[in-house]
């Protein structure tokens, strides 16, 4: 019962007409108190989504000219929020310079590495100018000097140094715990009233509330904006091309506890079915080289965060179960029998929407049989197959597969050797295979 009624409260939380009323509650209490609107940015020097946020920033700055946008110097919450810190700075080197380059922004064109060397003086000179009224603009110039790997940019932006470490110490402890108390505990991302919007993927979502509110002073659309639209727009080919053929199986490392995988299933069978490619889905369980317990600010974002994106995709979303690693073996093992029976599309679909639509217990008789009869899957052979062992070794073998690629968390999309996380990532996925259907070289076979 208790779950029912948590699962009942998140519905509501996150139904959209909700969040009309929240938000209208929001504009007349600022009305009343005669605030203005304000965007908080946070951005962190070596952060490279930092880097394309802020320079997309600089032309919604010039559009809404009614919107007060403060920018903070700050670093992420590490610990219990970023697992694995290394390996997330190589990854998100990595996707950017992808990123970057699909949406025509400069990248390390003015040197191979990030200018590391001037990390410490870029920071005590922000931490210097934090109080100047063009602060976010010398932001915005020290993160691209940083990511263009301008040496004598930065040199030339600095002209001496500024501050003292301890001085950039305090002021960044401030902002971050500006940031958690904000709610938040990452960088590269906004907030205004009440919602947080992360990097240039959730950039979208602040802007259609801004426009709402009548705050866009312009008619035509900012080439920049619309060109980072489209970019990221999923296009599939109306047939499926020739050389299709000679490419490798598409991969998707799959959990059945993360609502990020459930809304990427749709996705990944339309990119196989579009370029005529094998989709081999990767089933994990919880524990087994992924951190389970999320701390929970970053779980009320990520629900949050995903309940908007099913909205937007028109994805079933709202009610959700919760599981143990044992009931998510039992889910594993039906997974692998609809598989035998062909069925595992309809499975992995049924599946997921009983655990984040309909917040059914998915993993006990009750649940699974009801899941069998809209997957098409025969009950009682059903029921025999989760008590099998025999899937166990397929599981180990993602798992290896997972940490080959250099990444922990799901959904993560494997094409050769290029790997793609998030299931923001599909329409970038499309587009490579794209490439290497028109004779492209983007990734390794």
């Amino acid at each position: 019962m208790k779950q029912k009624l948590r699962s009942l409260r998140f519905a509501w939380l996150h139904e959209p007409r909700f969040n009309s009323i929240r938000r209208s509650s929001s504009e007349l209490f600022r009305k009343l108190t005669f605030k203005k609107h304000v965007v908080s940015v946070f951005l962190q020097l070596d952060d490279p989504y930092s880097y394309l946020l802020s320079h997309y920033l600089q032309y919604v700055r010039q559009r809404y000219v009614a919107v007060e946008f403060r920018f903070y110097l700050c670093q992420a919450l590490r610990g219990e929020y970023m697992p694995e810190p290394a390996m997330l700075a190589e990854h998100a080197l990595q996707d950017c310079q992808l990123l970057a380059q699909e949406f025509g922004v400069p990248f390390l064109d003015k040197g191979d590495t990030p200018v590391v060397e001037y990390r410490l003086p870029l920071l005590e000179f922000l931490a210097a100018e934090q109080n100047e009224d063009d602060f976010a603009d010398t932001l915005t110039s020290a993160l691209s000097c940083y990511w263009r790997g301008d040496v004598e940019g930065a040199a030339r932006l600095m002209g001496r140094t500024y501050g003292e470490s301890a001085e950039t110490s305090v002021l960044i402890g401030k902002n971050q715990l500006l940031l958690r108390k904000m709610g938040h505990y990452n960088c590269a991302t906004m907030y205004y009233a009440g919602e947080w919007y992360w990097g240039v993927d959730r950039m979208h979502y602040l802007l259609d509330r801004l426009d709402a509110l009548g705050l866009n002073r312009f008619d035509e659309p900012v080439p920049e904006l619309a060109s980072l639209e489209r970019a990221m727009q999923l296009n599939l080919p109306a047939t499926i091309p020739a050389r299709a053929e000679a490419l490798p199986a598409l991969e998707l490392f799959h959990s059945f506890r993360s609502p990020y995988s459930y809304l990427a299933l749709q996705s990944a069978f339309d990119i196989a079915d579009a370029f005529g490619l094998k989709l081999e889905v990767r089933p994990l369980l919880p524990g087994q080289g992924q951190r389970v317990s999320v701390p929970q600010a970053k779980l009320r974002y990520f629900i949050s965060d995903a309940a908007r994106e099913a909205h937007l995709r028109k994805v079933e979303f709202g009610r959700i179960a919760d599981f143990t690693r044992l009931q998510a073996e039992r889910l594993v093992a039906a997974y692998y029998y609809a598989k035998d029976q062909g069925r595992e599309r309809d499975f992995l679909l049924e599946v997921g929407k009983a655990i984040f639509a309909e917040a059914c217990m998915a993993s006990s008789d009750e649940g699974m049989q009801i899941v069998a009869e809209h997957a098409g899957l025969f009950w009682p052979e059903l029921q025999e197959a989760m008590r099998r062992e025999g899937w166990r070794n397929e599981v180990d073998t993602n798992h290896q597969l997972l940490a080959e690629t250099g990444l922990w968390g799901v959904p993560v999309f494997r094409l050769g050797e290029q790997v793609f996380w998030g299931q923001d990532r599909a329409w970038l996925v499309a587009r490579k295979i794209e490439d290497l259907c028109h004779g492209g070289e983007g990734i390794m076979i």
